[in-house]
């Protein structure tokens, strides 16, 4: 998780400052470039949730890793914006495949070893890739180095990183290919309810989670944080799906992943409309620590609203969370060049999460 989501997926975020300066490229072509690897995700978990693939787990996982170190390496050795759309569309369709592939085997060894409790530590993979490059790309810009070297240098602990798993990974069975639930998905006004929220999640978390750093480039107040903001989301993102599935088991899992909505629609608001130190960071923590959460609440709440053979509900809510996070980025971009700056979408992201909290909450109550 470390290796292809939160190195694979997310650390296009602290590279992307130097990169646009350095290469003079308008944020419209940053949203491109972010919706081709969201885009590739979408492709890669929707594949992967329906298509048989022959051979086993590991050995597809491994190879998932291996694509993700190798393409974000490569972004290093690129210099146009259709080859960096390729790369990371390729790196997340990697990214998916890592998503589901390592959740798989690990809770499926956590459920035979009746540790399911154990599962937040997986996820908290996410918080500590995003840490480790982080820390990796602002020790790179103390030390002067260019953006590319950035690229290359997170693509070899990747690499590294898919390394230590091939060597400590038992072998795993084969996989079996997914049984065609027949049917259409139940009509259930909760279940729609949440799959539009689900995808307004989306939406309304990208924004923040591709363009954080390069808001703090932009807002003189707070130049000097630079190199360590990814740093407080990456701390932030580690516990919190513990925090929230806590939560979730103590309150109900719609009135858990409407309170995560809120606090993260706050934490997006920080980050432009409190443009000092105390706002940046509220911004990085909230959102740092809400994201992973409500990825996880919002597939349980959709697993528990299921009749019969949950994956056709879950397809529908990645595809719509994959149509967020696409849609997102393109429209955070465009409206910067346009705008001058990120308050605007910033702000429409907020609103998309507040109307996700409140249809999450009125699917749980229509379950009392």
């Amino acid at each position: 998780m470390a290796v292809g989501i939160g190195i694979g997926r997310f650390v296009y975020t602290p590279i992307l400052p130097p990169m646009l300066a350095a290469l003079g490229l308008s944020k419209t072509a940053a949203g491109f470039i972010a919706s081709a690897n969201f885009a590739g995700y979408l492709v890669g978990a929707l594949g992967a949730s329906r298509a048989a693939l022959p051979g086993s787990r590991r050995g597809w996982l491994v190879g998932a890793l291996i694509a993700s170190g190798v393409t974000t390496a490569a972004m290093g050795f690129c210099g146009s914006v259709a080859g960096f759309m390729l790369l990371r569309f390729m790196g997340g369709v990697a990214s998916a495949l890592v998503l589901i592939l390592a959740s798989a085997l690990v809770l499926d060894r956590l459920a035979q070893a009746q540790r399911p409790g154990l599962a937040s530590l997986h996820f908290a993979g996410v918080g500590l890739g995003i840490t480790l490059s982080a820390a990796i790309v602002a020790a790179l810009l103390a030390g002067g180095l260019s953006w590319d070297r950035m690229w290359q240098a997170c693509g070899g602990l990747s690499l590294i990183g898919a390394g230590l798993v091939w060597r400590l990974l038992p072998a795993s069975e084969p996989m079996a290919a997914p049984a065609v639930p027949g049917g259409a998905a139940p009509r259930d006004p909760r279940l729609r309810r949440m799959t539009i929220a689900y995808g307004l999640f989306g939406f309304g978390y990208v924004i923040t989670a591709t363009f954080l750093v390069a808001i703090v480039r932009a807002t003189p107040a707070v130049q000097a944080l630079e190199p360590i903001i990814w740093i407080v989301v990456g701390l932030a993102a580690a516990p919190s799906v513990m925090v929230w599935t806590f939560l979730g088991r103590r309150f109900g899992l719609s009135t858990a992943f409407a309170l995560a909505a809120l606090t993260e629609a706050a934490g997006v608001l920080a980050s432009v409309l409190r443009p000092d130190s105390a706002g940046i960071c509220v911004a990085a923590v909230l959102v740092g620590g809400t994201f992973m959460g409500l990825t996880a609440l919002g597939l349980m709440l959709g697993r528990s609203l299921a009749r019969g053979d949950p994956r056709r509900v879950m397809a529908a809510m990645t595809g719509a969370f994959g149509v967020g996070q696409i849609v997102g980025p393109l429209v955070a971009g465009v409206a910067s060049d346009a705008f001058g700056g990120f308050a605007v979408p910033s702000i429409a992201a907020a609103a998309a999460l507040v109307l996700a909290a409140w249809l999450a909450h009125r699917s749980g109550s229509a379950m009392t």
